[in-house]
């Protein structure tokens, strides 16, 4: 069920297929949206503050360890409906480009920075993250939420993205992980079944992502586990979900969806075992001497 490799010790799900990721988020899309509004990422929460609060909380923690300044270039990995994107561009002054693997979420987000008045420093993409390429040095930040997940090659993306940084360009990224080695069996299988329901190819630990990220070039410059401050996203997104009813269309929709909405007791479990973890990284391209 599970594959292990002592040099990148990931948790693996084969049946996973990029063509099931795209059509995944598209289907998905205004699901999100109605359950959890603009901002397809976990909220980071301290106390009782609404979902909306606790979500861009997240975008602001990163922007503080990215550094992320008035008139820089970013590229948002992943970039969902474009809400990061957006933030970025009208509380920032960043000027920054998004590439999602959706169709409807690139149209998503191009209208959703009209709306809101950030077109001229937003554009978007509907590309493969893995396939894309950008001229070297052409971004200040290489910014990702929760996308990396769904990567078949991560090292050769960080190899990748590396190279889009400018010297002294940061790179900042929130990812769920597999749980730190040793992991049981059980523990596995609760890893295991969160890849399957959510699409994940892999889940890396926080170790393998330090490894990734620094042997792309970056040096790491802060790790940030925030897996309790997190947990509230699935508790509401479960209680939001068993209110609607919505898992009898979603079963008309997409069988994808159905497991997708029955996994979230299982990433709940897994991230209360410690089975997995949730993690913001952040490093930098050295600057030139």
């Amino acid at each position: 069920m599970t594959a292990f490799s002592k040099e990148h010790p990931t948790i693996t799900c084969p049946t996973v297929t990029k063509s099931e990721i795209r059509t995944h988020y598209d289907l998905a899309t205004p699901f999100y949206r109605l359950f959890w509004g603009p901002h397809v990422h976990h909220g980071l929460w301290i106390g009782d503050e609404a979902p909306d609060v606790a979500q861009r909380r997240l975008i602001e923690e990163m922007a503080v360890r990215a550094a992320v300044k008035p008139g820089d270039r970013v590229v948002d990995v992943g970039c969902g409906m474009g809400g990061s994107s957006v933030h970025l561009a009208n509380n920032y002054g960043c000027k920054v480009t998004g590439i999602t693997l959706s169709y409807v979420q690139r149209l998503w987000a191009s209208v959703g920075a009209l709306v809101r008045g950030a077109r001229r420093n937003t554009t978007f993409h509907r590309v493969d993250a893995e396939l894309v390429e950008f001229p070297a040095e052409s971004f200040d930040v290489v910014w990702s939420i929760e996308c990396t997940e769904h990567l078949f090659d991560k090292p050769a993306f960080f190899r990748k993205a590396a190279g889009w940084l400018a010297p002294g360009g940061r790179m900042t990224i929130c990812a769920w992980l597999a749980g730190d080695e040793p992991l049981d069996d059980a523990a596995r299988k609760r890893v295991y079944e969160v890849c399957e329901g959510f699409l994940c190819p892999s889940l890396g630990t926080s170790e393998d992502y330090r490894l990734w990220i620094t042997d792309a070039g970056l040096e790491m410059t802060s790790v940030d586990d925030w897996t309790e401050q997190v947990l509230e996203t699935w508790e509401i997104c479960r209680r939001r979900v068993l209110r609607s009813g919505v898992r009898r269309l979603t079963s008309v929709l997409n069988k994808n969806m159905t497991l997708f909405l029955d996994r979230f007791d299982a990433i709940l479990d897994a991230y209360r075992t410690r089975s997995m973890r949730y993690a913001c990284f952040t490093a930098r391209r050295p600057a030139l001497s």
